[in-house]
């Protein structure tokens, strides 16, 4: 079995040539599609002899499709530029390049954030299906959190082995994405006619720190936990007042016409 590895990018030279150095083992071919960079993303890219092409970023979801369409072969493997096989999940896959028995695989993700590996508050196992034959499933889901779909009656394995997260360096690169994420939540559920009340504005925030600290381990993960377990409900918070503000401001401005 051969096997095509998909990735996404925009400005990723601190990260992808990691993620790709820890492709070369099992991939047969490696499909980048990216967001019209300008930083170093390209050459390094191309310096692996990965196959480069530029697209409009017009969702995760919609990406991560026009990615797969370029893939060639059989089974693809879909990465994200801050992900990297360990060693384990590389012999998984090796092995499953030797014998597949099922039509698509998956796989825990272990988070590395700000300078340690989370191994609660929500954020593991994570378990991501990642490896599939290509006709069988799609990414679906809703922006910003995409997930393959796959056909009924797919048979789905397990693999050993975790996919490594590098996920943030800093406290500002957490904010930053969670502010990004939230507005495309926002936007997302305005699409689908979503409104958000006032008791869930209060409350879902506290209800996910709550899960995540204590249901989830949180507290576990020490210092890091109570962050990432506070600034998620942030994102709770953030995503549903930004639904608000959407439909407030399209009130304003029918009655400023």
């Amino acid at each position: 079995m051969k096997l095509s590895v998909i990735i996404i990018t925009f400005n990723e030279e601190r990260n992808i040539r990691a993620c790709l150095e820890s492709v070369q083992k099992v991939a047969d071919e490696v499909i980048v599609m990216d967001s019209f960079s300008t930083d170093g993303t390209e050459a390094i890219c191309k310096e692996f002899g990965a196959r480069f092409y530029q697209h409009p970023f017009d969702g995760y979801i919609e990406q991560k499709n026009n990615a797969l369409e370029k893939a060639s072969y059989e089974f693809v493997l879909s990465l994200d530029a801050d992900e990297r096989l360990n060693d384990t999940l590389k012999d998984e896959i090796l092995k499953v390049k030797d014998k597949h028995d099922y039509d698509a695989y998956e796989f825990n993700r272990l988070s590395f954030y700000n300078g340690k590996w989370i191994r609660h508050s929500g954020w593991y196992p994570d378990t991501k299906l990642r490896l599939w034959r290509k006709e069988m499933g799609r990414w679906g889901g809703r922006n910003p959190h995409d997930e393959v779909i796959v056909n009924n009656g797919v048979k789905i394995k397990h693999l050993k082995g975790d996919l490594l997260h590098y996920s943030f360096y800093s406290l500002e690169d957490h904010l930053a994405q969670t502010n990004k994420f939230s507005s495309i939540g926002a936007q997302m559920l305005y699409e689908e006619g979503k409104k958000v009340s006032g008791f869930k504005l209060y409350f879902a925030p506290m209800i996910k720190f709550l899960r995540d600290y204590v249901k989830n381990g949180g507290m576990l993960d020490g210092w890091e936990g109570l962050t990432i377990c506070r600034i998620n409900a942030l994102g709770t918070y953030l995503k549903y007042a930004k639904l608000r503000e959407i439909y407030r401001r399209e009130k304003l401005n029918k009655l400023n016409k």
